[in-house]
């Protein structure tokens, strides 16, 4: 059991669980940002400038709901394309704030220093040194 405990904090603490975690935080907080952004401050300006629509509120009823005094027998069977567009729509908004922020952090995230070059390595000979050396090896064994 205590093998396994070992086990597991390891994992817990391995440095790419703790890292998601902070990132599903902080998208968490970020997603209420934008949900915020979208809901109170775009969506006001849109239905603004379309004459007060609610794009959610948009269906096309294909059944409709069958009623006996109050009480609702059968629902209404519709499509409710509205909130399909509004969907779309913070989607688009949501994945345009992330671009920004990542653009953003990528400006301000360090440019790692360039390494220090290694020394380089000893020329080796040149070919005038190596054709002197051959002309002396041969020399040498035609003496011999």
């Amino acid at each position: 059991m205590k093998k396994f405990l070992n086990e597991f904090k390891e994992f817990a603490m391995k440095g790419n669980v703790v890292d998601m975690a902070v990132g599903v935080i902080i998208g968490a907080a970020f997603g209420k940002i934008v949900t915020s952004l979208v809901n109170d401050v775009i969506m006001p300006a849109i239905g603004m400038l379309t004459g007060g629509i609610n794009f959610s509120d948009h269906k096309w009823v294909i059944k409709q709901a069958v009623q006996q005094g109050e009480e609702i027998v059968t629902p209404e069977v519709a499509i409710t394309w509205g909130a399909f567009v509004q969907t779309v729509f913070d989607f688009l908004i949501v994945a345009f704030c992330i671009f920004v922020a990542i653009k953003f952090m990528n400006k301000l995230k360090r440019q790692p220093e360039p390494e220090p070059e290694a020394p380089a390595a000893p020329a080796g000979p040149t070919q005038e040194e190596l054709l002197t050396e051959i002309r002396d090896l041969l020399k040498k064994e035609a003496s011999k």
